[in-house]
């Protein structure tokens, strides 16, 4: 697996206050399944260095981890847990925040055993199938089927143009095919983001990737869905964008 995005500023050890709750059934998670997929969002945790909250079998208190590394061509990883005690053997829960609006969960079973003389790195294989909650601060509004909603950028001194699926005050959500998408990555900053709301209004931001989610639609074939927070906006396009949100609510 190769990955030529930017290296993200690894986190410090994780505290307490990182500890977080597990994704429940009623909050509608979607399924992440391909095994690129997954590993390249546990190299991207791996890379920020993001907290991991670890529920193991039992009744056993929840603990503290980091990825410490996701191996370049096998399924597998390593990560590392934080504070004394292994972890009880059996089916534990891993939850992990991706950026600040998206949460992974994922299950493995394991005697959790530790590498030789590394008492806190425990090896562990890639999970078949893990949970991604998108949490979005704000509502968002669909885009017309046939509107004038797009996202122009240049990256890397390529031009993008994506179709805008929904937006709100907050964040915005774009789709892609899989080699457009293949240059995006989970924490990836994207300047001067031009967006077309419709045939009258365009205003400029800064966006944050936020979510990354593979899709096939009948129609288009294989998708990758992108979430996107705003990063950074004027206030004067803020305010635009809020009037269109707030004109806009309950109609589309």
């Amino acid at each position: 697996m190769t990955d030529t995005s930017l290296p993200l500023p690894r986190k410090g050890p994780p505290r307490p206050a990182d500890m977080l709750e597990r994704i429940t059934p009623q909050a509608a998670p979607h399924e992440m399944r391909d095994p690129f997929d997954i590993g390249e969002t546990l190299s991207n945790l791996a890379d920020s260095g993001e907290a991991m909250t670890i529920y193991p079998a039992g009744l056993g208190a929840p603990m503290l981890a980091r990825i410490a590394s996701v191996h370049p061509e096998d399924p597998r990883f390593t990560f590392d847990v934080a504070g004394a005690g292994p972890i009880s053997p059996g089916r534990a829960t891993f939850v992990a925040a991706l950026g600040g609006n998206a949460k992974l969960q994922f299950e493995l079973e394991s005697d959790w055993a530790s590498l030789p003389g590394q008492p806190n790195l425990v090896p562990a294989v890639f999970p078949d199938t893990c949970l991604v909650l998108n949490r979005r601060a704000a509502p968002r509004l669909d885009t017309p089927v046939n509107g004038s909603y797009a996202a122009t950028f240049t990256l890397l001194n390529k031009l993008f143009e994506l179709p805008l699926c929904d937006y709100s005050v907050g964040g915005v959500g774009l789709r892609a095919t899989p080699d457009q998408a293949a240059e995006l990555y989970l924490g990836r900053k994207l300047k001067s983001v031009r967006l077309q709301l419709g045939p009258a209004l365009a205003i400029v931001a800064d966006l944050e990737i936020r979510l990354l989610r593979p899709f096939r639609s009948f129609l288009l074939g294989e998708q990758v869905q992108i979430g996107c927070s705003i990063d950074n906006i004027e206030m004067q396009m803020y305010q635009h964008l809020e009037r269109l949100v707030t004109s806009n609510r309950g109609r589309t």
